[in-house]
């Protein structure tokens, strides 16, 4: 990891308040991992997640990933989480960044499709290229994906698309048919609900 990599995620903060984790050590996995969280914060939307060494590298889908490899979504890259943040779940309270609920929708490893070429690439540098292609083993969503990198400086912005694979299903559209936490089972109005329970 980059010396600070976290610094921009820990300053945005105070985890005296929020539930989220300060990214404390964490045994890498051997198979890196990544996470879907749908977060109900000012605008619904999900994060998107893959593990990169020993950080998350993270971008916003305000419409979630698609099985559809005709479609292309939105992806806003976000600064980099914790490890333990692949596990949170919960509400991140008003005057907080990101204030709203957290479920995690999706979760599993992934490979890099790119590792048994010629000349191998790592995610990271993918990344920096601005064109990622790796394959995911989630419980909702699985195949191939790209992440590729659109303009340039203020203007960058990134596309999420799924490959034309047999994992690729224009028919289904699985944020909306399968809603609930990979996690715990709840939807988001429960873990909202529970969580101001707890604080009553």
């Amino acid at each position: 990891m980059a010396p600070n990599s976290l610094e921009e995620y820990r300053k945005k903060r105070d985890f005296g308040r929020t539930p989220e984790p300060s990214g404390a050590e964490r045994r890498l996995s051997e198979q890196p991992v990544f996470v879907i969280q749908k977060h109900d914060a000012s605008n619904l939307h999900y994060d998107f997640r893959l593990q990169v060494d020993d950080v998350l590298k993270s971008w916003a889908v305000p419409k979630g990933p698609s099985a559809d490899p005709s479609v292309k979504r939105l992806a806003i890259h976000t600064e980099d989480h914790p490890l333990d943040y692949a596990d949170f779940e919960g509400v991140i309270p008003e005057g907080e960044y990101g204030a709203g609920t957290v479920l995690v929708w999706d979760r599993g490893s992934y490979r890099n499709l790119k590792q048994d070429e010629e000349e191998p690439k790592p995610i990271s540098q993918q990344i920096e290229d601005g064109h990622v292609t790796i394959w995911l083993d989630g419980q909702k969503i699985a195949g191939g994906y790209a992440l590729i990198r659109t303009g340039s400086g203020d203007d960058a912005r990134w596309l999420l698309l799924k490959m034309d694979d047999e994992k690729a299903d224009a028919r289904r559209n699985p944020t909306s048919t399968e809603p609930k936490s990979v996690l715990s089972g709840r939807a988001i109005e429960e873990i909202a609900q529970q969580e101001k329970a707890k604080d009553e």
